[in-house]
């Protein structure tokens, strides 16, 4: 997994450049995957408001900024000290920790939700397994673990991901490769569905994601599971 450190100034505009083309800004994407997080939570859990959520693999806490009105409590960890920094300062109402790999730094079941969004493809997959089994660690029995990723199936998401100066190291995944990873670490389906099939704001075009959410045609996608009783 390559070091995030070097891009603490140029990450928004790295992305930026990527994004090109896509009618959108980096700030659009990052609301809808807050949407999508907000609305799994409220079908599964009810009111978020009351609930402790779990960023992994936070970058500058752009989520956490569309989290912090409505979850009860918004934590993120990251293996980059300068994006935490970023963060902490985007975010004072958050709380942000280092991570070095292993073992995230929390107790067990410490969090109702636990999410993680375009973290994955940088991790190389024999240490995935260990990353979403933390994951399941550090959440509540009844919580929810969601991973958030793009859709390797669509074309224009990958050409966005070849453009992005710091997806170099990037290896896509499925949703159903999420969902392997989520049943290895004792998590059981909740729900799959793609995200973003028109890059837009606008009522009909979010009726239209709502719509299609079950084909891979989405930019992206997300997973929820819960874990499993013991």
């Amino acid at each position: 997994m390559q070091s995030f450190n070097r891009f603490r100034t140029s990450y928004e505009a790295d992305l930026g450049r990527a994004l090109r083309g896509s009618g959108q800004d980096a700030d659009f994407f990052t609301r809808a995957k807050a949407r999508a997080l907000l609305e799994l939570t409220h079908r599964h859990l009810g009111d978020p408001g009351v609930l402790d959520v779990l960023d992994v693999g936070c970058g500058i806490g752009s989520t956490d900024t569309e989290l912090l009105p409505v979850f009860r409590g918004v934590t993120g960890v990251d293996l980059s000290e300068a994006l935490l920094e970023r963060a902490a300062e985007r975010n004072p109402g958050a709380r942000y920790d280092s991570y070095s790999g292993g073992r995230l730094p929390y107790d067990d079941g410490a969090f109702e939700v636990v999410f993680a969004f375009c973290v994955l493809h940088h991790v190389p997959p024999r240490e995935r397994p260990l990353l979403v089994g933390e994951m399941r660690r550090v959440t509540r029995a009844g919580g929810l673990v969601v991973i958030g990723e793009h859709n390797p199936l669509n074309p224009l998401t990958r050409l966005v991901v070849s453009r992005c100066a710091f997806d170099d190291d990037a290896l896509l995944l499925s949703a159903r490769e999420a969902e392997r990873l989520m049943r290895g670490a004792g998590l059981g389906r909740l729900e799959r569905r793609h995200i973003l099939v028109l890059p837009s704001e606008r009522r009909v075009a979010r009726a239209i994601d709502a719509w299609l959410g079950a084909l891979p045609i989405g930019a992206q996608y997300v997973v929820a599971g819960r874990p499993s009783p013991a």
